[in-house]
């Protein structure tokens, strides 16, 4: 059932008005919403929240629950979305953040969620980076910018499961399934304990470590929207290349040496 909004609708603006005007009705006629924890966003203050991702449907249905909130977000969006149309029109008016990967502006996103917070706004990571890889659409391993920023500005980093957009656009499906109506779960945490980690050097190890914590409250919410346990072992993308590429040179080596043995067989023979 979904819960009353509880926070002031303050400093929402134009562009995320608009946009709820378009995405709000299809939304409801079309999804119906479970959507518990939402005492555990803050009334006030800058703050993260962490979300799993396993649809491209659920960055919408996420921004429906919270824009219910009162406290919109800024996500951090691949930076080409902010060249299309309306899409980016949007994007630039409602203060989404770019993110460059694999460029001279990588930090840039980072810089930009950093001041988000420290004014007060609500910074939503997909700690994840992506669509899960996991065969099972478990959260898998993730990567550290969420942490960084948390670190940094010592903000609430709130923990939140979502489940149920991707029964209406599975990962990677070109048509969505919308009937029977589903129904789209979110379960807010707590703000995850992140103490241990502050005033302490940054270093990989730490951030991986802080950004663990980070995931492993997301997946024990996700486990009690989901009424299963997640695998104990994270889903690791970089781990399943790695073993791809081995299991396709082992297969080619393999397949080497039975050529090389018909070949020689077959001199022996003449």
């Amino acid at each position: 059932m979904e819960e009353g909004v509880r926070v002031s609708r303050r400093r929402i603006g134009f562009w995320y008005r608009l946009a709820a005007v378009i995405a709000k009705p299809p939304l409801v006629v079309l999804i119906k919403r479970d959507w518990r924890g939402m005492e555990n966003i803050p009334a006030d203050g800058g703050f993260i929240t962490a979300v799993n991702h396993n649809s491209h449907l659920d960055p919408l249905a996420y921004a429906h629950f919270q824009y219910n909130t009162g406290r919109v977000p800024r996500f951090l969006a691949k930076h080409g979305l902010f060249k299309k149309g309306f899409v980016g029109a949007f994007m630039r008016g409602t203060g989404q953040i770019p993110v460059y990967r694999e460029t001279t502006n990588a930090l840039s996103a980072f810089r930009a969620a950093i001041e988000a917070v420290e004014r007060g706004e609500c910074v939503a990571f997909y700690p994840e980076g992506t669509l899960t890889r996991d065969p099972d659409l478990w959260p898998m391993t993730a990567k550290t910018g969420v942490a960084r920023v948390a670190l940094q500005t010592k903000c609430p980093v709130v923990p939140v499961a979502q489940w149920g957009a991707n029964h209406v656009l599975p990962p990677y499906a070109k048509k969505p399934a919308v009937l029977p109506r589903k129904t789209h779960h979110v379960l807010v945490g707590e703000p995850v304990d992140l103490r241990r980690f502050y005033d302490k050097e940054m270093t990989p190890d730490l951030l991986k470590e802080a950004t663990e914590a980070i995931m492993a409250d997301i997946t024990e919410l996700l486990e009690e929207l989901r009424g299963e346990k997640a695998p104990q072992k994270r889903y690791d993308p970089r781990e399943a290349r790695l073993a791809q590429r081995r299991k396709a040179k082992a297969t080619g080596a393999a397949k080497g040496a039975s050529s090389r043995t018909e070949q020689g067989s077959s001199e022996e023979s003449k």
